[in-house]
């Protein structure tokens, strides 16, 4: 019986890490050039050209945008400059999260990395005229953002920081290696 319900729970574990896998949060930066209430999709076009097709669902939350606007969808319109968390599950992205950039949206600030510590989700940045700025970053930061960096060479890596402030506190969505 002690077999039995260890078997169950190994497998039940299991089961659970796989599932897990799927919901593993990816961010792209870029520009709406699409959005398509009747199949409730979104494309967002990289500065290298890919164009992601993102479905929307209920849950997909929008920052920084006018969501009562009547003339897009959440206050997005094509050609707003986003960045947009996904999960991908079979062959369909779904947007978790989207996030406009610029004005009433996300702030951006540029400079090298001094430090960062995910597990504190915390990251400084040393701008151009020689700043220091600290940022709490928020789940999907401290999970997906900056992967394009090499791990142990993060220091001195120039990024872009995308974020908003919270009482005061500057809480980083997302950054990117320049």
């Amino acid at each position: 019986m002690v077999k039995a319900i260890g078997s169950l729970v190994l497998a039940l574990l299991m089961a659970t890490t796989l599932y897990a896998a799927d919901d593993v949060v990816t961010a792209v930066h870029g520009a709406v050039t699409k959005i398509d209430s009747g199949t409730k999709t979104v494309v967002v076009k990289t500065a290298d050209g890919t164009e992601h097709s993102l479905h929307f669902v209920a849950k997909t939350t929008v920052h920084g945008t006018d969501a009562a606007a009547t003339d897009s969808w959440h206050g997005l319109k094509e050609g707003s400059e986003v960045v947009a968390h996904y999960t991908t599950r079979g062959t369909e992205d779904t947007a978790v999260e989207i996030d406009k950039v610029g004005k009433d949206g996300l702030k951006t600030t540029d400079g090298a990395i001094k430090d960062i510590n995910r597990g504190g989700k915390t990251l400084v940045v040393k701008t151009a005229d020689g700043t220091e700025e600290t940022f709490r970053l928020t789940g999907h930061a401290t999970e997906d953002a900056g992967k394009d960096i090499a791990k142990g060479s993060e220091k001195g890596a120039r990024v872009t920081v995308y974020y908003t402030e919270d009482a005061g506190k500057k809480v980083a969505h997302f950054f990117e290696k320049i």
